[in-house]
């Protein structure tokens, strides 16, 4: 299976400015999917979208391939994933990659490693699934029987059911993390999908599913990284 992996990272972020270029213990944020992305063993070629130069330089200093420059058009605050990923795949057929299967790798996600990357691609095979794609636990205080609407001032259950208070009576129910790895055949994506109707779900800790949105989330993960940087010491 010839597996293209696409790290998306456009420029012009507002919630933190220059968000993929941000330092995270002394290296850029995209540093950590570039060094996830090239330790896999499934990944058969990696390359980054960006409409940005210098993201792009960021990116070929690590290692990683620009082969072509995202269009403005597909670069705004509301752009879906799914025509990036529809460009990135025709603009490597035109340039002689026929990819069976894509990889988003979001550089949000910087405490995904190269073996969830792997997981996901053996499941994609094993599984005969259109996508994989990575899941987190909820935790059960949001979980859905315990969520709670305001309506008129009072607190009332968020669904048409009693209030379930117990942990070890709610029902085990998963979140999307990002993703931080999404698997999917390449034909599911130019049909118009980013996930298909058959998705098969990897499970990531709370701690491998840190997304980096704010600049508070920035420092979660400064400080995971830094105690597993002590651990090895």
């Amino acid at each position: 299976m010839r597996v293209l992996a696409v790290i998306p990272a456009r420029g012009g972020s507002k919630g933190i400015p220059d968000k993929n270029l941000a330092r995270v213990c002394g290296r850029p944020l995209l540093a950590y999917t570039a060094d996830a992305a090239k330790a896999s063993t499934r990944v058969t070629r990696t390359i980054v979208s960006t409409d940005d130069d210098r993201i792009a330089e960021c990116a070929r200093s690590l290692g990683l391939e620009v082969p072509f420059m995202r269009p403005a058009s597909l670069a705004g605050d509301e752009t879906p994933m799914l025509p990036v990923l529809q460009h990135a795949l025709d603009a490597m057929d035109a340039r002689g990659f026929a990819a069976d299967a894509v990889v988003l790798l979001q550089p949000t996600s910087p405490l995904r490693r190269a073996e969830h990357i792997d997981a996901a691609i053996d499941s994609l095979e094993r599984a005969g699934a259109d996508s994989v794609v990575s899941v987190v636990e909820v935790p059960h205080q949001f979980n859905p029987v315990s969520v709670m609407r305001i309506e008129d001032g009072w607190l009332k259950p968020f669904l048409d059911a009693p209030t379930v208070t117990r942990r070890q009576d709610k029902p085990r129910v998963f979140a999307r993390n990002g993703p931080a790895v999404l698997a999917v055949l390449a034909n599911v994506v130019k049909g118009g999908s980013l996930y298909g109707t058959r998705s098969w779900p990897l499970g990531m800790s709370a701690e491998e599913s840190l997304d980096v949105d704010t600049a508070w989330d920035l420092r979660l993960v400064e400080a995971v990284l830094s105690a597993r940087a002590s651990a090895r010491t």
